[in-house]
């Protein structure tokens, strides 16, 4: 009697905390519904995170393996039995229980790629042959074309039971939403092809001047000091092979750095003591990630424009220190300097030859990080030039 009572109140017990139970999941699913508003803003979150989901799969371009991933998420977006994503030759992807056949899909698409207009196709040429259409429902579809500027790249063909009004229009704004996808893809591409045409335009203006200098300074040692010259051929080739390496947009600062410094060795044997170089380097920040040939433009710069023109002795001082989340790196001269109007003119592109070192590195800094990283450049006449550059610690999307 005693155990039979026990294992009544066991019961009740365990049944009491799963009533709780119950009611406390009721509770945070009614409670995360009014959090959510509206059954309208509902649905409107849901279509946004479910796009949210697709886009990383779009951002690498109109792809089989990009598409396949997405087309899950854009069928969900349109609440289709099936999707269908092609491009200007061939069914790239499709998601959904039938599954149409290629040749299909792509003779419905080639009409929308032909007239660049949204089209609906209706029963029976959606029949695929010996399918009993009780087991195979979809019947109908709409196919929009995939709009990228003035050209028609692809279509999204939706297959349902019935086309309406509704899901034509949904369908437009599917298509409309993958061609952005492909816009910032395309976008993102050529982004890649300037950075890699500015690093190209960068190699060779700095190769005539400062090859023609160098080498002129190693001759002028090869009969009294052979040693000297055979040192500052290995500095000078180990030099060039850094800036003219194919691979990575990116380096460390430690990288850029070491280059730096075969830089001034070649310029120290053209200037003599004329050339002085102080380093205050924080060891913290030479891990960093910055774009390929970020500082040695700079340098560059310095001694070309505020030393090379000024008489006497030209001091130049390279310091990099840790700002938190940031690196900050500063290279100044007391050179001649510039007029700060014309420094404007330069680094907006309105002057031609002139300082394209320090322009090309201010763009490609504002390319990868943002408009709010571009160089900080403090000049005079005659007060010589200070130039800051203040990267984030963290590793953009491009790094490879």
């Amino acid at each position: 009697m005693f155990s039979t009572a026990v294992d009544i109140a066991l019961i009740v017990a365990i049944a009491a905390v799963t009533v709780a139970v119950i009611a406390l999941i009721g509770f945070k699913l009614a409670r995360s519904s009014r959090d959510l508003g509206s059954e309208a803003e509902l649905a409107t979150y849901t279509t946004l995170h479910t796009a949210g989901l697709a886009a990383p799969f779009l951002r690498t371009g109109l792809s089989p393996a990009g598409a396949g991933k997405a087309a899950r998420y854009l069928r969900e977006m349109l609440g289709s039995n099936d999707l269908v994503i092609t491009d200007e030759s061939s069914m790239l992807a499709w998601d959904g229980a039938h599954g149409p056949r290629e040749e299909e899909a792509m003779a419905l698409a080639r009409q929308v790629l032909d007239s660049g207009r949204t089209q609906v196709f209706r029963k029976p040429r959606l029949a695929v042959p010996g399918a009993d259409l009780r087991e195979n429902p979809v019947t109908e579809a709409v196919f929009s074309p995939i709009q990228v500027q003035d050209r028609v790249v692809g279509t999204v063909g939706a297959y349902t039971e019935r086309v309406g009004a509704s899901l034509v229009r949904a369908a437009n704004e599917v298509a409309g939403w993958v061609a952005t996808q492909i816009e910032l893809a395309e976008l993102d591409a050529s982004r890649t092809l300037l950075m890699e045409a500015e690093v190209r335009a960068l190699r060779a203006q700095i190769s005539p001047h400062f090859i023609y200098n160098s080498l002129n300074a190693i001759a002028s040692y090869i009969l009294t000091d052979p040693v000297r010259a055979r040192e500052l051929v290995i500095e000078f080739a180990d030099f060039t092979r850094y800036s003219f390496r194919r691979h990575g947009d990116f380096t460390t600062v430690a990288e850029e750095l070491q280059s730096i410094d075969r830089y001034l060795l070649l310029e120290r044997a053209r200037f003599g003591e004329r050339l002085k170089v102080s380093l205050q380097i924080g060891p913290e920040v030479l891990s960093t990630v910055i774009p390929f040939l970020s500082l040695q433009p700079l340098v560059e710069n310095a001694v070309r424009h505020g030393l090379e023109a000024k008489e006497g002795t030209g001091h130049i001082t390279i310091a990099a220190h840790d700002a938190g989340a940031y690196a900050v790196v500063t290279i100044e001269d007391d050179g001649v300097g510039m007029d700060p109007e014309h420094l404007r003119q330069v680094l907006a592109g309105h002057t031609e030859g002139d300082h394209v070192g320090l322009r090309n590195v201010d763009s490609r800094l504002r390319q990868v990080y943002g408009d709010e990283h571009g160089l900080v450049v403090e000049t005079a006449p005659g007060q010589g030039t200070l130039i800051t550059m203040r990267v984030p610690k963290f590793q953009p999307d491009n790094v490879v």
